[in-house]
């Protein structure tokens, strides 16, 4: 069952509508860069080559944790709202609720492919898990862009800022709590993908805006590093894709 945060239609007391929702668009950009590279990844994990697909499971398993993430956070955060505040946008509501069980569908038929080709790195487990993968893609590609359209200005509208941050923040608590399960510092990886999927000339700009000072000295000191040891494991003989 999908935690529902306490929401009405009306704004909280000493709030105002209007939010800035551009954060989402860098987060977008990342899923579709994750799920445009992982099957080209997959697919070319040579027929029996176990232990590079041991270092390509590892970031898929990384990739659809955190599309689960970021579809639960939405479902928790902001459809009740938006329901509620712009009875006009119930429509696309719903048909975002029907794009995230669909994205669900194809992640329950994809997440169980993974230990099995792992096990052997066979072609035809390889090429079948990458062909599921990219339907997924699409499927993704198609809901981001009609949350972008449809869903993203009515939010802008009728959400404070407090309640859009509720975003980021159900999202960092739940990758704090659950950090240690994983064999990569997810956090890294988090920070490292986000700054990567702003423009380089708006980069640095973007950086000092959004990133607290204490985060800066960390990044630079360790997470920076071991973002770049992440890439070269995924990418060893190739500069890491662009996003752009």
């Amino acid at each position: 069952m999908v935690e529902k945060l306490p929401s009405s239609g009306a704004l909280p007391a000493g709030e105002v509508a209007g939010c800035d929702t551009s954060g989402m668009i860098l987060v977008h950009r990342i899923f579709r860069w994750l799920y445009r590279e992982l099957p080209l990844l997959v697919r070319d994990v040579d027929d029996g080559d176990v232990a590079r697909a041991e270092v390509v499971a590892v970031y898929a398993r990384l990739d659809f944790f955190a599309l689960h993430l970021h579809h639960r956070t939405e479902d928790t955060v902001l459809w009740d709202r938006l329901s509620a505040r712009a009875p006009g946008c119930a429509a696309h509501v719903e048909l975002m609720r029907a794009q995230h069980a669909e994205v669900a569908a194809r992640l329950e038929r994809i997440e169980p492919q993974l230990d099995p080709w792992v096990g052997h790195a066979d072609a035809a487990r390889r090429d079948a898990f990458a062909s599921d993968i990219e339907e997924l893609r699409d499927t993704l590609a198609v809901h981001l862009g009609r949350e972008e359209q449809d869903i993203l200005p009515v939010a802008g509208e009728v959400m404070s800022q407090r309640e859009w941050d509720q975003l980021e923040a159900h999202t960092r608590a739940e990758l704090m709590a659950r950090r240690k399960e994983f064999p990569r510092d997810v956090l890294s990886l988090q920070l490292g993908l986000l700054l990567a999927s702003v423009p380089e000339d708006e980069r640095e700009a973007w950086y000092h805006a959004n990133v607290p000072a204490p985060i800066r000295v960390l990044y630079l000191l360790l997470m920076r590093r071991r973002y770049d040891r992440a890439m070269q494991e995924l990418y060893p003989d190739r500069p890491v894709p662009s996003m752009f």
